[in-house]
């Protein structure tokens, strides 16, 4: 005597829904516009301006240390 289980690819009871389908349907739709994927990252361009951030931090930093000790001198 063959018995309906799982293994037909069905569950035990016909009327209930899916593990995978009652997911889907808990999962809340997202707030606001669906808005479409940001454009692919030109990693150059990316590289170029990450460096130049790090120049520029370097350089304020050593204006702002030759301020300080300059300024350390000063009162003296």
């Amino acid at each position: 005597m063959a018995s309906r289980g799982r293994r037909g690819g069905t569950s035990a009871r016909e009327d209930e829904p899916r593990r995978d389908e009652r997911a889907e349907q808990k999962a809340p739709a997202p707030p606001g516009p669906v808005l479409p994927p940001p454009p692919p990252v030109d990693y150059g361009v990316f590289m170029q301006g990450l460096v130049h951030a790090i120049q520029t931090q370097a350089h304020t930093q050593a204006a702002l240390q030759a301020q300080l000790e300059a300024q350390a001198q000063g009162p003296a």
